[in-house]
This record gives structure tokens, C-alpha cells and sequence, in this order.
């Protein structure tokens, strides 16, 4: 019987391919940039749209693995702010997420949004929408109610010596994305901002 690779063999593989196509150790002789964008591809530099065709078309086959032999997204991680700690799920960067792991997603909410009001107390709020263009005040009596009709939430958050910003994802029943931000506004999640008074979110 073969061995089934675990998340965290997967996560370890796609750290390796993608060196690998960084240092030009793989590339797709057939890609020209055009199936990226065909507008921009005759701007685009040859041996990096190689390089990132390679790992592209690596990551497409770790996912359909994944896929076939059951091999959950997810990882479990922690975020500390202001002297609190939640651990969480959420999809791996890189991975994708199984029906089963948007179960576990979906059992977190009510868990993360409890965190989420322990640690926002205070802060201003903006719901932001439109892959991050749109932001709108929102007061604190209004965040739960719009985050409890999401099917799962994600938790992040920018954090330097004069700026917090606590990132809460607005999922619905579509694939979870990997991390925040990009993968978050690529897939056009609504999510809300909490930063301390007279901030403004940042994306």
C-alpha cells in the first residue's frame, strides 16, 4: 500500500518546487504569457513567465492529488493580539480546501468571532467590499450581526508600533482562499477592519 502524503508533506514539496522554479531549475519552454494576461505577456520578462508556469502547473497537480486522496487544506495557526491568544484554522497557503475543511472552517466562527469581540473593543469598524476598493464606517453595534450571516469568518491582522488593524474574512459557501491579503481580494471576500480610533483601514 502506497503512502499517502500528509498537508504538511504537500506544504514541504511546493516549498521545494518553488525554489526550484525560482533558481530556474524548472521551467515551462511552452509558456508565453499570453495565458497570464495577453495583454501585458509582450512586457513580460520570458524565463519568468516560464518559471512561474512551472510552479503553476505543479501546484495545479499537488491540488488534484489532494483532491483524490483526501489530504485536508487545512493548518491550524495562532494570533496574538493585545495579550490574547486564538488558535485557528485555515486553509494553507497553497493548498486547497476540501469540503471537510470548510466544515471545520464553518465550526470555528463562533469561536474566532468571540476573539474578535474581546480584542476590537474600542476600535473604529469598516466593512470593505469590491476586492478591497469600497470601505464604509460601520458602528460596533452593527459587526455581528453582518459577520454572523458569513458561512465562516478568518482572522489576520497588521499590527507596527502606531497601527492596529484586525482583518476579519467574510466567508460564504466558495472555495476559502489561502491567506490574506491577496489571496482574500482575489477572491473578492467582503471582510471587516477594525483599527484603533481615527485610523483608516489599509489593504
Amino acid at each position: 500500500m502506497s503512502t499517502v502524503y500528509t498537508t504538511e508533506d504537500l506544504l514541504r514539496i511546493l516549498a521545494e518546487e518553488y525554489r526550484a522554479c525560482l533558481n530556474g531549475q524548472r521551467l515551462n519552454l511552452a509558456a508565453t504569457g499570453v495565458e497570464v494576461n495577453p495583454v501585458v505577456a509582450p512586457f513580460l520578462n520570458t524565463e519568468a513567465i516560464q518559471k512561474f508556469s512551472a510552479y503553476r502547473d505543479f501546484r495545479a497537480a499537488v491540488h488534484r492529488y489532494q483532491i483524490e486522496h483526501q489530504v485536508s487544506g487545512i493548518v491550524w495557526r495562532q494570533l496574538s493580539v493585545q495579550d490574547q491568544t486564538l488558535e485557528f484554522p485555515e486553509v494553507a497557503e497553497q493548498l486547497v480546501a476540501l469540503p471537510g475543511d470548510v466544515a471545520v472552517l464553518k465550526q470555528a466562527k463562533s469561536t474566532i468571532l468571540n476573539f474578535w469581540s474581546q480584542v476590537t473593543v474600542g476600535m473604529d469598524f469598516y466593512v470593505v467590499t469590491n476586492h478591497g476598493k469600497e470601505s464604509d464606517r460601520v458602528t460596533a453595534a452593527e459587526v455581528l450581526p453582518i459577520a454572523q450571516q458569513a458561512a465562516w469568518v478568518g482572522i489576520s491582522k497588521h499590527e507596527r508600533v502606531d497601527f492596529l488593524q484586525v482583518i476579519l474574512q467574510l466567508g460564504s459557501n466558495q472555495r476559502p482562499a489561502t491567506s490574506y491579503p491577496q489571496g482574500w481580494l482575489e477572491l473578492g471576500s467582503d471582510f471587516i477592519c477594525a483599527v484603533n480610533p481615527g485610523q483608516n483601514p489599509i489593504f
